[in-house]
């Protein structure tokens, strides 16, 4: 079942204008995919809802907007250049890379992300594991995930960087001039979308896991005796956030970390899971990252980043709890759990605020002038209206809602010769298929 449903969601956000191979004319690339018309849309409704709930309608986060790439000190401060590795293994006869937890995790059904290399190697020796293709595997080594850029007008003057591991280094290194600037004071929130790269050992499937990735983060800044009381609160608004998309809340939910899961800078990791055909799979973080990060940016930068507690008039450097969730991830996840088959159709159950397109709207016949002038007008009033909107006038009226139920559009409207005569036309729900008539008067409050 899991592989089949990956095929027919990959086969419908090719078909569709969703998600293409990037590349593609060029035999494509691994890991790194193209969004579509539709994809693009869907991401953008993503991302303002994002805003709007975690920054927009919160009086103590502000936003910000980094730079991808960073003097490359900031990730010696981060500990990135050190551990920010994954364990990797060889197939000895075709020399494909594999992460070693994967593959112990998926023949032992245990959780070895974490393990020393000496823990992995005895794994797979004393349970005798294989390649995926069945073959000898090499002894573990690590594999830094940063991708390295060089930087400079000429060979002999580049100098190494990296694109960002993460998304969040910006919103530390920028602290001060965040509060200052904001005039906020703690507990105070600083957020970012953005784009992430990691050289990832293994891939997939689909866009789930590649090397080029959009997070959504939110880094509070806090007293360490708020920790716990900030770290509760992000898991209960992250639920409920998601279920508020559409998402069923039985297919969610909450795994703490063990210790040697957790990333260099967390001490406390929560990852949110979301049920698919193959598994439990996690696409959102809540993290306590402790002083971390501010202890060593200020250690390798020279600038203080102590504040002054008002309670006690004493300085401390702000500990951080982490909201951290993939846009990809959850775009991924959204269409998993949209997707449904009902009788003859295939239907993305998208909730309307996310789907690509509102409303769509089709005049009956396209050869007839006086129903395509007239839909066109019905068309602009809700453009003006702001309903992201489709026109349809290809084949049958049958076949352009199948073709709509397809991509999530909610509502469909169609003029007809009654339209002419009465002013009113048809709308049609996408998951029960009923249709109404409604004056064109009505139409924005409608829909």
């Amino acid at each position: 079942m899991g592989k089949d449903l990956l095929q027919k969601i990959t086969s419908l956000c090719k078909r569709r204008g969703f998600v293409f191979p990037s590349s593609e004319i060029y035999g494509g690339w691994e890991a790194t995919y193209d969004f579509g018309p539709l994809g693009a849309e869907m991401l953008r409704n993503l991302r303002n809802l994002w805003w709007e709930e975690f920054v927009l309608k919160q009086q103590n986060i502000v936003g910000l907007d980094g730079a991808i790439i960073s003097h490359p000190k900031v990730w010696e401060a981060s500990g990135h250049t050190e551990s920010f590795a994954d364990a990797m293994v060889e197939d000895l006869v075709t020399n494909k890379r594999y992460r070693a937890d994967h593959i112990i995790d998926e023949a032992l059904g245990i959780v070895s992300d974490g393990y020393s290399l000496e823990e992995i190697n005895k794994a797979i020796k004393d349970n005798n594991l294989k390649s995926p293709d069945g073959n000898e595997l090499s002894e573990a080594k690590h594999f830094n995930q940063l991708v390295e850029v060089g930087i400079g007008t000429t060979e002999s003057s580049k100098t190494t960087a990296y694109l960002r591991g993460e998304t969040c280094q910006p919103i530390f290194y920028n602290f001060k001039l965040v509060k200052d600037t904001s005039r906020v004071k703690l507990p105070f929130g600083i957020a970012q979308i953005g784009k992430a790269f990691r050289n990832e050992i293994k891939v997939g499937p689909f866009f789930y896991r590649t090397r080029e990735f959009e997070q959504m983060e939110l880094e509070m800044y806090l007293h360490e005796r708020d920790h716990e009381k900030y770290f509760e609160h992000f898991k209960k608004w992250s639920i409920e956030w998601l279920v508020s998309l559409g998402l069923r809340e039985d297919k969610l939910r909450l795994r703490d970390q063990e210790f040697k899961e957790r990333a260099h800078y967390n001490k406390v990791a929560t990852d949110v899971e979301y049920e698919f055909p193959f598994g439990w799979k996690e696409f959102q973080g809540i993290h306590y990252r402790g002083n971390w990060d501010l202890s060593r940016h200020s250690e390798y930068s020279g600038v203080n980043m102590e504040v002054i507690d008002e309670e006690t008039d004493e300085g401390f450097i702000p500990h951080i709890v982490e909201y951290s969730i993939g846009l990809n991830r959850l775009m991924f996840v959204l269409l998993f759990d949209a997707y449904a088959e009902i009788e003859n159709r295939t239907v993305l159950k998208l909730d309307k605020r996310i789907a690509p397109f509102r409303v769509a709207v089709f005049p009956l016949l396209r050869n007839k002038p006086k129903l395509v002038k007239k839909a066109r007008e019905v068309y602009e009033s809700l453009v003006e209206a702001g309903f992201s909107v489709a026109w349809d006038d290809r084949g049958n009226i049958g076949k352009r809602y199948l073709s709509q139920d397809e991509i999530g559009t909610p509502s469909c409207v169609t003029v007809d010769f009654q339209t002419l005569e009465d002013d009113t036309v048809t709308i049609r729900d996408r998951d029960t298929t009923v249709q109404i008539r409604v004056d064109v008067r009505d139409l924005v409050s409608s829909i």
